[in-house]
């Protein structure tokens, strides 16, 4: 089998969390900016992942494990932020509830 350098492991984490940033950066939609927090998570295990694999050794895997666990955690409580947010304000537009003063 076949496996991919550590170079281009490395640049594809390293492209998937510019892309989460730049979400989170950009988008105003509080479920979107959610989301880009979860790739970005994802990226940073993919990178420990890859640095496991390149010198043989499973704390990368461990780490990445460790990563899952507090990426269900964070969703689970931005899920119930944003629907005590929309339950108030019935948007999930981060400016209009700035605005708002919530």
């Amino acid at each position: 089998m076949a496996s991919v350098p550590f170079e281009y492991g490395l640049i594809i984490a390293a492209v998937l969390f510019t892309l989460g940033l730049i979400g989170v950066i950009v988008r105003r939609n509080l479920l979107f900016v959610l989301l880009c927090v979860e790739i970005m998570l994802n990226a940073a295990g993919l990178a420990f992942v890859v640095a496991g694999a390149r010198w043989a050794q499973a704390d990368g895997q461990v780490m990445f494990i460790f990563l899952l666990a507090m990426a269900a955690a964070e969703v689970a409580v931005g899920l119930a932020l944003l629907l005590l947010h929309f339950g108030r304000g019935k948007t999930l537009d981060a400016d209009a509830m700035r605005a708002r003063g919530g």
